[in-house]
């Protein structure tokens, strides 16, 4: 029997039928003639195809609304949030996670992004390492798992092995997990707690999962980390009260928040951001309360950091 070629290894032809079963992998023949389309032509085909992503998202808003508040119950009691995943997945949740120390005035440990091969991985192609399950397990070794913790382990194929690996090893270290696909009956959502499979269905260019999945799987990692620094009190209203000052914008956008949230003169409002050292939240407390700055640290401390419930209890 002759050998197989290096590029047709069991393993590859493995590989290769698993992918032809994929929805994202599919081959679209309609398409066959693009690149001969009008620039303007093709902008709209793709623009077509990504008014469809928020409806594939909504038909799952149940089941992601289920994992946020499994999420923020274990935040709630000093849990992290972990995003794992390869290539544009996991891009996609280093992403997010650097998003959340600026926007909810987050410790950077809080909310982690892993991507297989590690940070160099981020802006360096090493696609080889999502075939590691190992990996993924000595990366979550390294954060030191418990029971509070949440994994969510993100694929647009629902079939990469560190995403995969990532949540079993999770789960079997009591930590809730969370698997985000974009194919239905994925190994990955069977692996996890909260399973999410959004088919956004066959790619504008084929196999390319950074298009229509990734734009899903950015949309719903949104709704993760935002919803659930909802529920753990990181805004007043829809006012981003948690914001960290840390440069010119961030400051002026920290005064107009106060001002919206009190309707207080600059000058009121510049005299309680210097009294709460830019703490957005505490300075809307001085203000709506009356309460002096080391007493709206108390309610607020109280309170879990929860400025409806801080103003309730400053009232007599």
């Amino acid at each position: 029997m002759a050998s197989l070629p290096s590029d047709a290894s069991p393993n590859h032809l493995a590989v290769r039928a698993e992918l032809e079963m994929l929805t994202t992998e599919a081959f679209r023949p309609e398409l066959a003639d693009i690149d001969r389309l009008p620039t303007l032509d093709i902008a709209k085909l793709m623009n077509g195809e990504d008014a469809t992503v928020p409806t594939a998202v909504a038909a799952q808003l149940p089941l992601i609304a289920a994992a946020i508040d499994a999420i923020a119950e274990r935040m709630s009691r000093g849990g992290r949030l972990i995003y794992a995943g390869a290539g544009t997945a996991g891009r996609l949740g280093v992403l997010d996670a650097s998003e959340c120390p600026p926007t909810f005035n987050t410790a950077p440990s809080q909310v982690v992004g892993l991507i297989a091969g590690g940070r160099e991985a981020v802006v360096t192609s090493i696609e080889g390492a999502e075939d590691s399950a190992e990996l993924a397990r000595t990366d979550l070794d390294a954060l030191t798992l418990t029971p509070e913790d949440t994994v969510v382990g993100v694929s647009a194929s629902g079939r990469t092995p560190y995403a995969i690996g990532a949540v079993q090893h999770a789960r079997a270290h009591g930590a809730l997990t969370v698997g985000l696909s974009c194919n239905a009956a994925s190994a990955l959502a069977a692996a996890a707690d909260h399973g999410i499979e959004i088919v956004v269905g066959p790619e504008l260019v084929t196999g390319s999962t950074r298009l229509k999945a990734g734009t899903a799987q950015k949309l719903v990692l949104n709704m993760l980390s935002t919803i659930t620094m909802i529920r753990l009190g990181k805004t007043y209203g829809n006012l981003m009260v948690d914001v960290r000052a840390s440069n010119d914008k961030l400051r002026a956008r920290s005064h107009r928040i106060v001002a919206l949230a009190t309707g207080a003169a600059d000058d009121e409002i510049e005299t309680a951001l210097t009294g709460s050292n830019g703490e957005v939240k505490n300075a809307i407390l001085t203000i709506l309360s009356g309460v002096d700055a080391p007493t709206a640290t108390r309610l607020l401390t109280e309170n879990e950091g929860h400025l409806r419930a801080a103003l309730a209890a400053a009232r007599p």
